[in-house]
């Protein structure tokens, strides 16, 4: 078999779960485009005007409270009789949007139809500017719609391009998870790594010394110690024989003058020849 193809046999083998998910992935998120709902979305400007000039900035201010009121109940009551959803319903298709640095409030209605989006937009804004004009005595500032919504000509959702997208990374995540799983698989276990030996380190056979040659030191001081042993013993032993001769010879003058020689002279012998253990182990040395 050529080079290319177990190339090409070795990377479907490693990464066939990644080229496996991706389009599936893909897929599914084509077919969730294709059966979902469409969803539009519309916007109505609602704007804040000062009654007193050069209060620009009260006017920021008061549109960014406002904008936090489009989604609650005393605001979203008079809207929910004018487009026939419940209260419950139009908090889920309605927020307000703010500037920081503008007094205009975007209301954003979300819908099934494009007629509806923008009328549940448009009923929200009215019941927001009502509801904020009845206080504008002491606000010192009025709501206006600056710009009714428009129907939107194209859904927001379902996206194919988003969808189609969003599955392949599904899909690629999914494919890299298989491949971490396979691998943990295919590594040896612990106890397989543990069970193999270490290489042992051939050992250097000692090189045998010329005879001309001095032995290392360290050899010299063990033979230095080994004779100084021996002649300690050589020293004790004719110590001993010393005293065991004036011994004997004490002895034998007693004797002498109580008249018995005999023993004295026998003890004198045995003091002066070695034992039998010392022979034998001086004969077994030479």
């Amino acid at each position: 078999m050529t080079t290319p193809r177990r190339r090409a046999r070795h990377l479907v083998r490693r990464w066939w779960p990644v080229a496996l998910a991706v389009p599936l992935g893909a897929a599914a998120g084509a077919g969730y485009a294709v059966v979902s709902h469409p969803s539009y979305a519309a916007s109505a400007y609602v704007l804040v005007v000062p009654q007193n000039p050069g209060e620009a900035a009260t006017a920021t201010n008061f549109a960014q409270a406002y904008g936090r009121l489009a989604g609650q109940p005393q605001v979203l009551a008079v809207a929910a009789v004018e487009t026939g959803h419940t209260r419950a319903q139009l908090e889920s298709l309605v927020h307000g949007t703010t500037s920081p640095d503008a007094p205009m409030i975007e209301i954003t209605g979300t819908g099934t139809r494009p007629q509806e989006a923008a009328q549940t937009a448009d009923a929200v804004a009215r019941s927001l500017v009502s509801f904020a004009n009845t206080s504008s005595k002491d606000t010192s500032v009025r709501l206006v719609t600056l710009a009714p919504a428009a129907e939107p000509d194209k859904p927001t959702t379902p996206s194919a391009a988003l969808d189609v997208a969003v599955g392949g990374a599904a899909g690629l995540l999914v494919g890299a998870l298989v491949m971490m799983t396979r691998r943990r698989g295919e590594a040896a276990p612990p106890e397989a790594a543990e069970a193999v030996e270490a290489p042992v380190e051939p050992t250097t056979p000692a090189t045998p010394r010329p005879r001309g040659e001095e032995p290392p030191a360290a050899d010299r001081a063990g033979q230095a110690d080994e004779a100084g042993r021996t002649g300690q013993a050589e020293e004790t032993e004719k110590m001993e024989k010393t005293e065991k001769a004036e011994e004997a010879e004490e002895a034998e003058k007693v004797e002498e003058a109580e008249g018995q020689p005999g023993k004295a002279a026998a003890a004198k012998k045995s003091a002066e020849e070695p034992p039998a253990k010392e022979k034998a182990a001086a004969g077994s040395g030479r």
